[in-house]
């Protein structure tokens, strides 16, 4: 099946503008809401990202609605801008003034950054100041072999910083597995020496007692 490029966006964009423009900007029960500071939790600094960069979309399909004004795409959608990419089952996309707004994602929701990658159940990526990435649900930050697990995870695009708070889990607190690097073996401990060097030469001492 060919993919839908992000071409279909503008498509999108006259299908929910209408409906988006007239109405408060509500999501829906299962789409977590964004904010720019959580208030507690602290994750991996995941680099600056260039949020000025071009968005593209790709899918397997592209759904718009003329009566409910909405615009989803489908199967194995990518979000790409720069060197961020969102991935999920599905995205629907909110346009404001004709312009993208924010990415719904739902369904094996996966923020695949240079430095770190995170999962989650829901994600949305906001495009308005500060913009942002947020991730709900069983979130899993992970950092090389470095793992962090939570339930809300914000990640700031213009500073890299990312946000992670547990509400939920036992007793509301971040879970994190930090694997240190092996420190090289110092001195020459447990060095044996040559046999050779310490043993007489019993041939030079066989000769003298000829």
């Amino acid at each position: 099946m060919n993919r839908v490029l992000a071409g279909a966006l503008v498509v999108a964009a006259a299908f929910v503008r209408p409906a988006w423009s007239a109405d408060p900007r509500q999501p829906s029960a299962q789409t977590p809401t964004t904010v720019a500071q959580p208030q507690q939790g602290q994750g991996f600094n995941l680099g600056k990202h260039d949020t000025d960069a071009p968005i593209n979309v790709a899918s397997d399909n592209f759904v718009g609605n003329f009566d409910t004004k909405v615009g989803t795409y489908t199967g194995n959608v990518v979000v790409t801008q720069a060197d961020y990419k969102l991935r999920a089952e599905s995205v629907r996309v909110e346009v404001v003034n004709g312009q993208p707004d924010k990415f719904f994602a739902e369904g094996k929701v996966v923020f695949d950054s240079p430095r770190g990658i995170a999962t989650g159940d829901h994600g949305i990526y906001d495009l308005t100041p500060p913009r942002t990435i947020t991730m709900t649900g069983n979130v899993v930050l992970t950092k090389q072999k470095d793992v962090m697990r939570g339930t809300r995870l914000v990640v700031n695009l213009v500073s890299g910083e990312s946000h992670l708070t547990a509400a939920g889990m036992p007793g509301n607190r971040v879970q994190s597995l930090f694997i240190p690097k092996p420190h090289p073996q110092s001195g020459t401990a447990g060095k044996s020496s040559s046999p050779t060097a310490s043993e007489p030469n019993s041939s030079s001492d066989d000769s003298d007692d000829n």
